[in-house]
């Protein structure tokens, strides 16, 4: 089968050199004269060349072969199978090439056009070995038949003819088929246009030899036909065998399978190995399809004439095959591959037709196998993998990949028989085929709109069973083939989808992912939350992402498996262009540096942004709007740094992060301006007021997550994250104190279960009078609510006293003279307290990497949300990193 080889080959020669590269400029369309239009029809378009692919040395050398091993029946249920299998192959085919204007280049243009570079790039590959081995195949197909006819064997003292003269053996087979190779690969170099031309000439020279065929069976009378050499010494001591004509002997031996030593090869046959060798006559239904370039009317011409090439085939092997089991002797059948030379009405013109359409089948394979490679190095799907194979000629014709074409089908030819990689090269195609079926079947499953292919008899059924017929048959053949062939192809696939440049063709993983998200975002309910599922779900506040890397990474850990959101506001209104007066949007131009940088920090987040006046306005928007369904974000963290933010992100040029303009909401207030501590304030109110839980996260600036994971010497001690609720204990309490205290110890259980903080230790401090401690009955109901819980802590007792002083004295270290609402925010150089005063609980403890802290209400009275800012920062001044955390919404149950 001359598999996706002439039409490909010719419209590489005489149109283009392969895909222009994804940064090329548009080519200008030149103007082209009466001879150069489109002007093929569906005859010569497709038709013929279609026929061409799929006659060739197997319709000649291995019609008898099958019927002999298989026996009729059998070989009309091999035909029947495979031509299911294509027929269903053909149906996506058609769907693909007439879905819009796809320019000419083959189906690796087509698919990867059509359906992004993961498909497209992996069926590529698999292309090229097809039509390498391919190439290879015909070769030796046509050493079979010099040897058959002008060979002897080795070491025998005297020819049986005059014209039987060249030696035989392994490696006399090496040299002739390099020889053929290396002459096909010189036509391929200098002279593949003249091969171009004279393809409709060979197409005339294998049709007049099948008519020849078909006449010889009724006018050749019964004759004796001496068999092979190879076949007698190997097989039997006959060494002749009858062809009867028109007979009810043959016909009753050869209706049922006898399958029995290949004499080529030595190995029993099987279904699964003759299926093998005939379903390489039944490959290369896409030569129509690779013309799409160079055809008037594509979506009228792909699908009639790829099915009429189709049919006529089809009713070609098994006439064929009836006659040939109507009219020969079984042992005939199985001893003598060429005997439709044997009984022609002129033997040389079965000759001439095996020797034409085989070496134009291996040449085409070639040319085919080297213009695929030539694409897929001019796409860069594998970087600079396949840069050497670019280089073109003059002329434009890309010789070092035909020089790589070569070598690999030249290995091949080590193989030394037809049948020995008739399963590998029918292997290859049925998992091409496989993968076009899939293509065609995610195309329809993705109901993407643009997905209406002028060719409408498919459906996602013909595509399904297209899958399952070639795995089926794939498996059968060699299941170690199969499975192999199978993990190359994903390995190729997921290495081009993670590693392979983004290109603008479009992905179809992402129409099938955007179609099964949508469905399940259906699908989830808000009504039917409950609290034993529930997740936390962020929406990260970022003003200026240089300098909250640290946070977003410790977030990216503290939401876990929920989603995670990077918010971002923008000051300023929508500006109108000066070319049409219209306003812009200015924030598309960002989203890209956005996702480079989520990518950079290797976090799982969405990014949404957002237009305002205000950051409060900003953040109103993004809580009103964020996520979809019961996918919105259920707690927004704000940054709370008083300093200036370094910026922690090495500049790339792989990672063009934005860098917006500052904003309070999370650099923390950066003004000592009443009306900037007011608008931060507000902000946290009115998320409480939205049902929306508060994390405000300080000195995450100076938050290493290498140093805090890492830096512990785990066989002293684990990393430490410490939790100081409030009023945990009055767990029959319906206010919101009790809430706020769960939530602070699930979001730190939360952290804990991710696995690069799951050897960190929880420590849960309980402030009480001083002097004082839990009693009996309090005690055993914390460490019940912690074992109900699944929490693990150590619990550790804290003086009031202790706490209030140190509070009160840090506040009296404030500069003297300033009023309250004026108090500046920012720590003083010098720290106001002594070593003796240093005595807060966690300055006597090994230090934690993270501290969690309950964080008050904001006042309803607005002009006390000076002094409220004041007061959160004494509570975590000079702290490390802090989170001050306030919880409104259930979290925990113990019920399940």
């Amino acid at each position: 089968a001359m598999s996706e080889r002439a039409p490909l080959l010719h419209y590489r020669l005489t149109g283009s050199t392969g895909p222009e590269p994804q940064d090329a400029p548009p080519r200008r369309t030149e103007r082209r004269g009466p001879a150069e239009a489109r002007k093929h029809a569906r005859k010569l378009g497709v038709v013929v060349p279609t026929l061409l692919s799929m006659f060739s040395v197997v319709v000649f050398l291995r019609v008898g072969f099958v019927v002999g091993q298989a026996g009729l029946y059998q070989s009309i249920t091999m035909f029947l199978v495979a031509y299911c299998i294509i027929t269903m192959t053909v149906l996506s085919i058609c769907a693909i090439s007439t879905n819009g204007a796809l320019d000419a280049g083959g189906a690796y243009y087509m698919i990867s056009r059509a359906l992004g570079p993961e498909f497209g790039g992996s069926i590529g590959i698999m292309f090229f070995f097809a039509n390498v081995c391919s190439s290879a195949l015909y070769i030796l197909g046509v050493v079979e038949a010099i040897v058959s006819d002008f060979g002897v064997r080795v070491g025998a003292d005297a020819v049986t003819s005059v014209h039987q003269v060249f030696p035989t053996g392994y490696w006399w087979s090496l040299l002739y088929g390099t020889t053929l190779l290396f002459l096909c690969f010189i036509v391929c170099l200098v002279g593949a246009h003249i091969y171009a031309k004279a393809t409709f000439i060979v197409f005339i020279i294998v049709t007049t030899v099948l008519v020849s065929v078909f006449i010889s069976f009724f006018i050749v009378g019964p004759l004796r036909v001496t068999l092979p050499v190879d076949s007698v010494l190997n097989g039997t001591s006959h060494n002749t065998a009858n062809y009867s004509g028109f007979s009810s002997s043959p016909w009753r031996a050869t209706c049922c399978a006898s399958y029995t030593v290949d004499y080529t090869t030595g190995a029993v046959m099987s279904f699964a190995t003759v299926f093998a060798v005939m379903f390489n006559g039944c490959t290369g239904i896409m030569a129509g399809s690779n013309m799409s370039g160079d055809l008037k009317n594509p979506s009228y011409s792909i699908p009639r004439g790829t099915m009429a090439a189709v049919i006529i085939t089809f009713i070609t092997y098994n006439l064929l095959a009836l006659l040939a089991a109507w009219s020969c002797d079984r042992h005939l059948l199985q001893r003598d591959y060429g005997f439709l030379g044997d009984v022609n009405v002129w033997p040389p013109l079965v000759k001439v037709g095996i020797y034409s359409s085989s070496l134009s089948a291996a040449m085409s394979n070639l040319i085919g196998a080297s213009r695929i490679l030539y694409a897929l190095s001019k796409d860069n799907l594998f970087d600079g993998v396949l840069a050497l194979t670019r280089k073109t000629s003059h002329g434009g014709n890309p010789w070092a990949s035909v020089l790589v074409s070569w070598i690999f089908a030249q290995v091949v030819l080590f193989a030394g028989k037809l049948n020995t990689i008739a399963s590998v090269v029918t292997i290859f195609f049925l998992l091409v085929y496989a993968a076009v079926n899939l293509a065609c079947l995610a195309l329809e499953w993705a109901s993407a709109p643009n997905f209406r292919p002028s060719f409408r008899c498919f459906t996602w059924h013909t595509c399904a069973l297209g899958i399952l017929g070639c795995l089926v048959m794939m498996f059968l053949i060699n299941a170690i083939y199969a499975f192999v062939s199978i993990v190359f192809m994903l390995l190729l696939l997921m290495l081009i989808q993670y590693l392979g440049p983004i290109s603008n063709w479009g992905y179809i993983s992402q129409a099938l992912i955007f179609h099964q998200v949508r469905k399940y975002l259906l699908m989830l309910d808000v009504r039917k939350d409950h609290v034993k599922f529930w997740r936390l779900q962020v929406l990260l506040m970022v003003a200026n992402p240089r300098g909250c890397t640290g946070l977003m990474a410790f977030i990216n850990d503290l939401k876990k498996s929920g989603l995670y959101v990077l918010g971002h506001v923008k000051m300023g209104l929508l500006a109108c262009t000066c070319t049409d007066g219209l306003p812009s949007d200015p924030l598309q131009s960002s989203y890209d540096s956005w996702l480079s940088l989520v990518d950079h920090l290797n976090i799982k987040a969405f990014v949404n942004l957002t237009l305002a006046d205000s950051v409060r306005r900003g953040v109103q928007n993004l809580l009103f709007i964020t996520g979809f369904g019961s996918m919105r974000p259920n707690t927004l963290v704000l940054g709370y740094d008083d300093c200036a933010p370094q910026d922690h992100l090495q500049v790339q040029t792989q990672t063009r992060s934005v860098d917006p303009p500052r904003s309070p909401v999370c650099e923390g207030p950066v003004s000592p301006k009443i009306s900037r501590r007011e608008e931060y304030v507000s902000v946290i109110a009115d998320a409480l007021k939205l049902g929306k839980n508060i994390i405000l996260a300080r000195y995450f600036s100076q938050f290493n997550r290498e140093e805090a994971l890492g830096g512990w010497d785990e066989s002293v001690t684990a990393p430490f994250i410490d939790l100081w609720p409030l009023n945990l204990l009055s767990t029959d309490s319906r206010g919101y104190v009790d809430v706020c205290s769960l939530f602070l110890l699930q979001l730190a259980s939360v952290l804990r279960e991710t696995r690069a903080w799951s050897q960190a230790r929880l420590r849960l401090f309980l402030c009480v009078e001083a002097g004082c401690s839990l009693n009996v009955e309090e005690e055993a109901k914390l460490h019940v609510m912690l074992k109900e819980l699944r929490i693990l802590a150590q619990v550790q007792i804290v003086a009031w006293d202790q706490v209030l002083t140190l509070h009160w004295q840090r506040q009296d270290g404030q500069e003297r003279g300033k009023a309250e609402g004026d108090a500046p925010l920012c720590p003083n150089s010098t720290d106001p307290l002594t070593e003796d005063q240093r005595s807060h609980p966690q300055t006597q403890r090994p230090q934690p990497a993270v501290r969690f802290l309950y964080l008050p209400r904001p006042p309803a009275d607005r002009r006390r949300y000076p002094a409220y800012l004041h007061h959160m920062d004494l509570l975590s001044r000079d702290l490390g990193p802090t989170l001050l955390i306030h919880g409104i919404t259930p979290v925990v149950t113990t019920y399940f």
